[in-house]
């Protein structure tokens, strides 16, 4: 059946709209931070085959359209009308769940006696058990560091809650009640969505509910596949970096190929690094996921603003990604923080697209989310207080005709800044600074977002603080067409004071009373000539804090004497400083600002020498893969530290033995590795 066009978009309003109503029940009834201030969560409505074809436009993380809940689906087997499924397993959900705190919630919606749809609800959990307080660790080696996994069960059999499986939760994390509380909401967010489906079948039938259920994804998928039609047809090649692997100072790249054909695409991750010893590792199931191909969904929605949020989005896309890889783990891989990794596809996914369209697209975005945990010590029962303080970003890139977003990242969905009166209500906590990074943005014609600082003090020692998912301490986000690199991120001990300490990416630091702890963010990269900002929005970003005289004069070429524009001295520095400029590097005809870093890392192993390392090393069987890296990459390990600059001149009288040691892999394969071992 193929619905007329108006009574479609009259169908794809109310579903949309069912599934919003849903995602503020959730808000409204949640226990913890995460949801009701936060919006970590996610709502939605999904087909027979487990697609999305509802999403909500205004609530929750904007970004999980491309889920896919089949597999939970069919590992429970038969439903029962009340049944609802629980899992946050992410290699037996297939990807659904990508890391244990997720926990997913899935109930059958029937009507006369068949399944008619599913509703969907997600909430991030404060703490699912695991070695560390929030559970998320970046230097945990495999998930079962991780806490509580649960496999599909179905958490309520036909009304009735399974006091079991509740029990189990309860007795595997620390913050029992804060998630039994958002599970109760979860639940009430899916008898709402049950409730909706109902009245919208009463008002219109089954057949007409059922036909729609597929309709809104073709009609998704048709407007996305015009929006592609944008992008010239070819092929691109980009590839970033995490900082390292936190166990080990190397870095970890992740590379990918843009194929453009008619409106068609197709990403190919082959020479993404093998899966690592951290939890950085992102379970896709080697199949299309929502962390793949978010940036792909957004270029369709700035295209084209009328697209129903749905599945359909992402008919046109299709993947390879190589098995074992840091995008398609082996069980048991940790995958904690896989959020930074998908930070990061999303910037590799933007720099594909800037390739192919760059006047479109922004430079690089901040490009991190940094849920900053603050674990109190414990009480006198043994119980511990586990909040987020700020779910911590940078800025956004510019882009031809527009200054970047100021503290604000919109890669992976929008969560909210948590009210600091509500922060230090929640625990033993003094806000000292929350506010706007100057000299962050990257310089441009446009100028770069600037980042954030946020300094606070515990008010009791023993206190832990866990950084999760920081990065871009060592490669900046890169400017675009002229413009410069943002400024890297830092985190900071005691900032200020004759013991201040760079802490550069942390997993746990336990503070005492009188420590104060300062996270800077990155801000984004600019777009154009800095030289070709007018003086004028200089001198305004001066006045807004945003940037300050110094770097006016030496990053603008902009003189300001008493608080005005010195005209004819800026027009003499300008041309001098353009006169001592070196070179703009470019890429593909396209001038790329990577940072010194980067450039200094890439002037030894360069695209052509890492994808001979990968392909090496994912030749071998998956045992003997975290061998042959840390083999191959030893002799540079010391070499490296993890926030500093990195040496070329050094890493370049080391690399004739990573060489040699590359040749003998490749000749010799896992023989090589075994006696590596």
């Amino acid at each position: 059946m193929q619905l007329d066009p108006v009574t479609l978009e009259i169908l794809a309003t109310k579903l949309a709209a069912a599934a919003e109503e849903m995602g503020f029940a959730l808000q409204r009834s949640g226990r913890t931070l995460y949801v009701k201030e936060t919006e970590d969560f996610g709502t939605g409505l999904t087909d027979l085959r487990g697609k999305i074809f509802a999403y909500p436009n205004g609530v929750g993380v904007t970004g999980f359209i491309d889920l896919d809940c089949r597999t939970t689906i069919e590992a429970v087997g038969a439903l029962q009308p009340g049944d609802v499924i629980v899992t946050n397993h992410p290699f037996l959900s297939g990807g659904l769940a990508t890391h244990l705190p997720d926990i997913h919630l899935m109930k059958p919606i029937f009507h006369d006696g068949r399944i008619v749809c599913y509703g969907w609800t997600f909430v991030h959990s404060a703490d699912v058990g695991g070695r560390v307080p929030s559970s998320i660790s970046p230097s945990n080696s495999e998930i079962y560091q991780e806490g509580l996994m649960i496999p599909p069960v179905k958490l309520v059999r036909q009304g009735e809650l399974n006091l079991d499986v509740l029990a189990f939760i309860r007795a595997n994390c620390r913050t029992a009640e804060e998630n039994v509380g958002d599970i109760k909401a979860m639940l009430a967010a899916l008898s709402v969505g049950e409730r909706r489906v109902a009245r919208i079948i009463g008002q219109h039938g089954v057949d007409v509910f059922t036909a729609a259920t597929a309709d809104v994804i073709a009609y998704s998928a048709a407007k996305a596949r015009a929006a592609y039609r944008s992008i010239p047809d070819g092929t691109y090649e980009f590839w970033d970096y995490l900082d390292d692997e936190l166990v080990s100072p190397v870095p970890v790249r992740i590379r990918a190929a843009l194929t453009v054909r008619d409106g068609l695409l197709h990403l190919d991750f082959t020479g993404t690094d093998p899966q690592i010893a951290a939890a950085f590792n992102m379970p896709t199931a080697g199949t299309r996921h929502t962390w793949l191909s978010l940036r792909i969904a957004k270029y369709a929605l700035t295209r084209d603003r009328t697209v129903p949020l749905n599945s359909g989005i992402f008919d046109p896309l299709t993947v390879t990604i190589p098995s074992g890889s840091l995008l398609n783990p082996g069980f048991p891989a940790a995958v904690g923080v896989r959020h930074a990794t998908g930070n990061r596809i999303i910037e590799l996914v933007n720099g594909l697209l800037a390739k192919a369209v760059p006047d479109y697209m922004p430079a690089g975005s901040g490009g991190i989310i940094i849920p900053v945990v603050f674990a109190e010590p414990e009480d006198e029962t043994g119980r511990r207080n586990v909040i987020v303080v700020e779910p911590m970003t940078g800025g956004t890139g510019a882009r031809l005709g527009a200054d970047g977003a100021d503290g604000r990242e919109t890669s992976t969905g929008n969560m909210a800044n948590n009210p600091l009166e509500t922060v230090e209500t929640s625990a033993a906590i003094t806000v000292l600074h929350y506010t706007l990074r100057p000299d962050s943005g990257g310089p441009g014609c446009w100028r770069g977002g600037v980042g954030l600082e946020l300094t606070f003090a515990p008010r009791r020692s023993g206190t832990q603080v866990l950084g999760r998912g920081m990065d871009r301490i060592r490669f900046q986000p890169w400017g675009l067409a002229g413009g410069l690199a943002g400024a890297a991120a830092q985190t900071i001990l005691n900032r200020g004071r004759q013991d201040e300490r760079q802490l550069g990416r942390i997993d746990v630091v336990e503070l005492s009373a009188d420590d104060t702890i300062t996270i800077l963010t990155p801000g984004g990269g600019g777009y154009g000539d800095p030289f070709e900002r007018e003086p004028e929005r200089v001198l305004r970003d001066v006045q807004r804090g945003m940037v300050s005289c110094e770097a006016a004069r030496e990053d603008y070429g902009v003189v300001l004497q008493g608080g005005t524009i010195d005209l004819a001295a800026t027009l003499a520095l300008r041309a001098e400083l353009r006169q001592a400029r070196p070179p703009v590097a470019k890429t593909d005809g396209l001038a790329f600002d990577f940072g010194t870093n980067r450039v200094a890392w890439e002037s030894v192993f360069d695209d052509a020498l890492m994808n001979r390392i990968v392909a090496a090393i994912l030749a071998l069987s998956p045992g003997a893969r975290r061998t042959a890296r840390r083999r191959l990459f030893q002799p540079i390990a010391d070499l490296l530290q993890p926030a500093g600059p990195i040496d070329a001149a050094a890493l370049r009288r080391v690399v004739p033995l990573v060489q040699r040691m590359l040749a003998e892999l490749e000749q010799n394969g896992e023989t090589s590795a075994s006696q590596a071992a």
